[in-house]
């Protein structure tokens, strides 16, 4: 077969999908194992959500609002904004893609860090954009400074993840006023804040704030983490309605199912389940930093669901080898840190078996 495939194209890496865990199971001859690896939500949908989807199953002959009139009306209410200032999209990846298709052309550049949320460059690659990225400080924080100094005539876009995938750090408020100050007018900035509702409120950068001023700002969110909806991907965009108009010409008809806009409506409703996924999170998050601090390795600060861990040896043999355990966790190799791990906070259960197949392969492996 004889296919004429760009080269933009051609070169892409396609994204690397786990296995189910069910095939990790057979193929190392496992069974009960938990996983750890992918900064879900580990206390599930709230049990409205799911009633509501329930419900909606009667009508799946029928095609979803295609406008997300329900699911638009509620958010706005709830976060304070028009629902004319929202794009919805089949998780917040499709909006990303839906920016870039609206607002970038092919040799134009669009920044990024490393290492950071990967569908970025994979997405400006496909649109036949050019990627500049900027490495994380020693902090693995975004480094601001460095990344006004790659802006050039061609840089149409700027991506900035907050808090930062894999690191979980977080962009200073003051800080990212001064970036904002210092960056010139017709370049979008793009926050991803798929896990600020991890965040403390003192420390939350006030993206609405931004969104609404002279500078084109989108700031993007998710029902898949606090909200644990994950498998129904359900994500959007905060932005000025001219913004939002452009991607509302370039998104595909009915983008987001029927079941996702009802158990997004119903989740918004359950504040208390939101609120104990919070509570539930930052208890884990506290007690497992405590619990690897014990056992030699060290835990980095974050403010998300999930903390990157040093293991002061090699962090894919260790993955390894707690697979076999059944505890399934993500290793950082690609990403630059060979030496740590990523783990999800878990229920309690899951912690105390993680720290337990943490003890016995740091012992195992001979590191510390």
């Amino acid at each position: 077969m004889k296919l004429k495939v760009a080269p933009h194209i051609s070169t892409l890496i396609p994204y690397p999908p786990g296995k189910p865990i069910e095939e990790l199971e057979r193929e190392y001859g496992i069974s009960g194992s938990i996983k750890l690896a992918s900064n879900e939500n580990a206390w599930g949908p709230s049990p409205r959500a799911v009633c509501a989807i329930k419900d909606a199953l009667k009508n799946l002959h029928r095609y979803p609002d295609g406008s997300c009139y329900y699911l638009a009306q509620s958010l706005a209410d709830k976060i304070g904004v028009k629902p004319e200032e929202i794009v919805f999209g089949n998780g917040s990846n499709e909006i990303i893609g839906l920016l870039i298709t609206a607002f970038l052309q092919p040799g134009e550049e669009v920044i990024s860090s490393h290492p950071t949320f990967l569908m970025y460059q994979k997405l400006v690659q496909v649109q036949g954009g050019v990627n500049k990225v900027v490495e994380l400080s020693e902090s693995m924080q975004h480094d601001l400074k460095s990344i006004l100094d790659t802006v050039s005539p061609k840089t149409r876009m700027i991506f900035l993840d907050n808090p930062n995938n894999p690191t979980g750090t977080i962009i200073d408020r003051d800080d990212f006023a001064s970036f904002m100050e210092q960056l010139q007018d017709d370049i979008i900035v793009v926050l991803d804040e798929a896990y600020v509702d991890f965040v403390a409120p003192e420390l939350r950068i006030d993206a609405l704030s931004y969104t609404r001023s002279s500078k084109p700002v989108a700031a993007l969110r998710t029902f898949s983490k606090a909200y644990g909806l994950s498998g129904l991907r359900l994500g959007y965009g905060i932005m000025d309605i001219e913004m939002a108009g452009y991607l509302n010409r370039v998104r595909q008809p009915f983008n987001v199912n029927s079941l996702a806009q009802v158990g997004g409506v119903a989740a918004l409703a359950d504040d208390e389940h939101y609120q104990m996924t919070l509570e539930k999170s930052r208890e884990g998050t506290a007690w497992l930093s405590r619990e690897v601090e014990k056992l030699g390795c060290r835990p980095m600060e974050t403010h998300t669901n999930f903390f990157l861990i040093d293991v002061k040896g090699d962090g894919r043999k260790l993955y390894e080898h707690m697979l076999h355990k059944g505890v399934i966790v993500r290793h950082m190799q690609a990403y630059g840190y060979p030496n740590f791990i990523r783990i999800t906070v878990g229920r309690q259960d899951e912690n105390k078996r993680f720290v337990g197949a943490l003890a016995s392969s740091l012992k195992e492996l001979g590191y510390g």
